[in-house]
């Protein structure tokens, strides 16, 4: 019988690859790497109830806040109480939409939460750049001072911030309630941090490839900063379409009104129609339950090592 060192070199090494293939298609060996694997994957059964338990927790409330939007009014605090509604109605959805002048408050209100999220982002990114990238004198001063601003109760800048609306003509505007929004501490922040982490020599190499400052900041930077792009987007966004306080001092004329305040004005002074109210609040959230889905896939880690060599 023949063995290995009696064979030829090219027929062992082909017997060597058979014996190779075949012990891999038995299936992985065990050992204590898999071992640590299947340890791990038990200990993480409990916290994954625990985080299914609290989920459930906190969706319990707003589960409830939507089934009632589709009871009519006699069924609302009809006892016992049911989360399933008995009889299932729209009328609540229909007349939020046609008793108030919803469709102005839902446009008055998107061109807000757009327009001010598209600024914020901008500024917030060339702010957070500059602050990040160029070490002049003070800058380190200026970042602090903004951040100072994040330990101003809100009720504090209020009245200051007023009279500049006011004395620029602002007033009773959609433009009064954007303009004091576009620049938030938490973009610059947000930026700053995440720019700091991009190597210096990515932005070294493109100035000598010729590439201007501007080129750098829309072609390189702000590619990179896609993750901190949409967080900072879905995070204005929701700020801007939930304010209140804001446009309630700044709007006097109800064809500004944004929703928020419109669905203050459905409750009244003694008697609310909830089914109306509840069919208007539950329109009114989903534009950001869409723009929460839509953009929530680009809210990953970036690879900020891109375009450099080892």
């Amino acid at each position: 019988m023949a063995t290995a060192a009696n064979l030829p070199p090219a027929v062992a090494e082909e017997a060597a690859l058979g014996v190779e293939k075949a012990e891999s298609a038995k299936g992985p060996r065990s050992g204590p790497g898999r071992g640590n694997r299947e340890a791990r994957a038990k200990a993480s059964v409990p916290l994954t109830i625990l985080m299914w338990l609290i989920a459930s927790i906190y969706a319990l409330p707003l589960l409830w806040f939507i089934l009632s939007s589709f009871k009519p009014g006699s069924e609302l605090f009809s006892y016992p109480l049911s989360m399933i509604p008995r009889d299932w109605t729209f009328q609540g959805f229909v007349d939020a939409w046609e008793r108030v002048d919803f469709a102005q408050y839902f446009l008055n209100t998107a061109t807000v939460a757009i327009v001010t999220t598209v600024l914020t982002v901008f500024f917030s990114a060339c702010t957070g750049y500059a602050l990040a990238k160029y070490n002049n004198k003070g800058t380190r001063l200026f970042f602090v001072c903004i951040l100072a601003t994040t330990m101003l109760p809100t009720e504090v800048i209020l009245n200051p911030t007023f009279s500049v609306i006011r004395d620029l003509g602002l007033y009773n505007s959609l433009a009064g309630i954007i303009v004091p929004s576009i620049l938030t501490a938490t973009g610059v922040f947000m930026f700053r941090q995440f720019f700091l982490t991009v190597p210096d020599d990515l932005l070294h190499s493109a100035r000598i490839d010729g590439a201007s400052e501007l080129a750098i900041f829309f072609r390189i930077m702000l590619p990179l900063s896609r993750p901190i792009l949409f967080t900072l987007a879905i995070f204005s966004f929701q700020w801007r379409w939930n304010d209140y306080i804001w446009p309630l001092i700044v709007l006097n004329d109800p064809k500004w009104y944004t929703l928020q305040v419109a669905l203050r004005s459905i409750v009244g002074a003694e008697n609310i129609d909830w089914p109306v109210l509840l069919g208007a609040s539950v329109i009114s959230i989903l534009p950001l339950v869409l723009v929460f889905f839509v953009f929530q896939k680009y809210v990953l880690n970036a690879d900020v090592s891109a375009g450099l060599k080892d």
